[in-house]
Formats: structure tokens, C-alpha cells, sequence
């Protein structure tokens, strides 16, 4: 049975998976002429407004968890690394089926869609790292180790959790072994120095590096 602080942060997950899944059911050609691209735009309010309803429940994201200087150094680079990773690990066989909900901000002219782009870039840059850090790490990975996670140290949570809730992290992803190399290190990150924070950061700069490669390549798939 999951408790307040558990739904605090199962929550805004379920609720942008079911919109990423309500996305790609949507067809571009649908009766009612809705863009279901602009489905993501959904996030920032539906999710978004989910994490502001809970902020008070996320005691390691509390100013006093704040990482150090040092930290944010290293989390940075984690994210750096990750990123460069990522875009290489794309063989057929690093790969699980297709994407559902491909993303391809482009107007029918050929022309880039910035509105799209920023709302996009937005999403995954700035809420996609904090919601799944949420569930993933500060929820998922300690309740691996106990059911009473809130009272876990992630320093103490242990090998198990780690490669557990990576697996799990993996099977939501398409490369599959791209999200391996970013659960680890992610996990890793917030097992080491014990702050959530650094974990978000991470994630933050994989995925705003990437969108903004994504978008100067138009490698799309990636997104």
C-alpha cells in the first residue's frame, strides 16, 4: 500500500505517461483537427501544476539539500557524458520496437515549429528530470531497498536497487541500452553524494543538450 509521500511522486509520472500515451493514440489526421504534438504543451500544466501541488512533500529538494559547488561541477559532467553516449548507443539491436509518440516539430512547409521546439525543449530540459528523478531515484530505487523509503539513505540503498530500478528505467525507453548508461549513472550520481539534486541536474543537461542537438541535427528520433 503506497503511502502520501509515494503518491506525492508516483503521481505527476503516471500522469505524463498517460499523456505520452494519450499523444501517440491520437492520429494527426483525427476528426477533431487537434495537433496531438501540442499534447506535450499538456505536460507543463498537467504535470507541472502535479510537482507544484507536492513541492512540499519533496524534502530533498528543500534548499537545504542544495548540492555544493563541487557537486554541481560533477553532476554537470555526468549529464555531459551521458549525452555523448546517448546519441551513439542508436544501433537497430540497442533498440526496443519503434517510438510511440515520435516528435517531429517541423510545420508542413518544411520550416522548423519553434513554439513546438520550446514547449518540447522545455518539457524535457526543465520537468522531465525533475518528475522522473521523483519516481525513479528518490521513490522507486529507495523503495527497492525498504518499503518505508523515505527513511532510506540513497548512500545505503545498495547494489540490488540500483541495478532494479535501472532495469525498470530501462524498459520505459526505446534504446534500451542508452537508458541502461543513464540509469546507472543517475543512480550512481544520487547513491554517492546522497542529493537528489544531483541526479535532476544531470538528467537536465542530457536532455537540454540533447534537444538542442537534436533540433541543430534533425536527428528528430531522438526525440
Amino acid at each position: 500500500m503506497l503511502n502520501a509521500a509515494a503518491w506525492a511522486r508516483v503521481v505527476p509520472f503516471a500522469l505524463f505517461m498517460g499523456l505520452l500515451a494519450l499523444r501517440g493514440a491520437v492520429p494527426s489526421d483525427n476528426a477533431w483537427g487537434w495537433d496531438p504534438r501540442w499534447f506535450y504543451a499538456l505536460n507543463l500544466v498537467v504535470v507541472g501544476g502535479a510537482l507544484a501541488w507536492y513541492w512540499r512533500q519533496y524534502g530533498e529538494l528543500a534548499r537545504q539539500n542544495l548540492p555544493r559547488w563541487r557537486e554541481v561541477v560533477a553532476s554537470v559532467g555526468v549529464g555531459l557524458v551521458v549525452f555523448a553516449l546517448w546519441i551513439v548507443l542508436d544501433a537497430p539491436w540497442m533498440q526496443l520496437g519503434e517510438p510511440t509518440a515520435a516528435f517531429v516539430p517541423v510545420r508542413p512547409d518544411g520550416g522548423l515549429d519553434w513554439p513546438l521546439i520550446v514547449v518540447r525543449w522545455l518539457g524535457a530540459a526543465l520537468l522531465v528530470p525533475v518528475m522522473e528523478e521523483l519516481f525513479w531515484r528518490s521513490f522507486l530505487l529507495r523503495w527497492i531497498s525498504s518499503p518505508r523509503f523515505e527513511g532510506v539513505d540513497p548512500r545505503e540503498s545498495g547494489l540490488k536497487a540500483l541495478v532494479l530500478s535501472t532495469f525498470l528505467f530501462m524498459l520505459a525507453h526505446t534504446l534500451w541500452l542508452a537508458a541502461i548508461v543513464a540509469g546507472l549513472a543517475y543512480g550512481l550520481l544520487y547513491q554517492r553524494t546522497g542529493k537528489l539534486w544531483c541526479a535532476v541536474i544531470a538528467h537536465g543537461v542530457t536532455n537540454g543538450v540533447l534537444g538542442i542537438w537534436v533540433v541543430w541535427s534533425g536527428r528528430w528520433a531522438f526525440w
